[in-house]
C-alpha cells in the first residue's frame, strides 16, 4: 500500500482532499495514488480526514496498516448502517451461528 511520495504523485487522501502531498504525510503508506481517493472518501465521509489523522499519529507505527484497514472496512460499514455499522454484520454472523447449531441439534 505504499504511496508515491516525492514524485509528483499525491497520495489518495492527498488527492482526493486536493492537496499537496508532503514527505512526511501521515497518510502517504497507506492510501496509493491510484486506488486511494475512492478508499479514502468513505473515511474521509465517516471520520474526517482530521480525527483519522490524528488517531493515526497515537498509534504506533508497527500498527498504523491494521488500523487504516480497520478503519476503512468501519467507514464502509457505517456508510450501509449508519446506526450499527460493522456491529450489524457481527449480529447477522452471530445469527447464521445460532442457524447452524439448531440444524445440527
Amino acid at each position: 500500500m505504499a504511496a508515491t511520495v516525492g514524485t509528483g504523485s499525491p497520495c489518495g487522501a492527498c488527492k482526493f482532499l486536493r492537496r499537496k502531498c508532503t514527505p512526511d504525510c501521515i497518510f502517504a503508506p497507506y492510501f496509493c495514488s491510484e486506488q486511494g481517493p475512492a478508499r479514502f472518501a468513505s473515511i474521509h465521509k465517516v471520520f474526517g480526514a482530521s480525527n483519522v489523522s490524528k488517531l493515526l499519529h497515537h498509534v504506533a507505527v508497527a500498527d498504523r496498516c491494521e488500523t487504516v484497514v480497520s478503519i476503512a472496512y468501519e467507514a464502509q460499514a457505517r456508510i450501509k448502517d449508519p446506526v450499527l455499522g460493522c456491529v450489524a454484520h457481527i449480529f447477522a454472523l452471530q445469527q447464521q451461528v445460532q442457524t447452524m447449531r439448531v440444524i445440527k441439534s
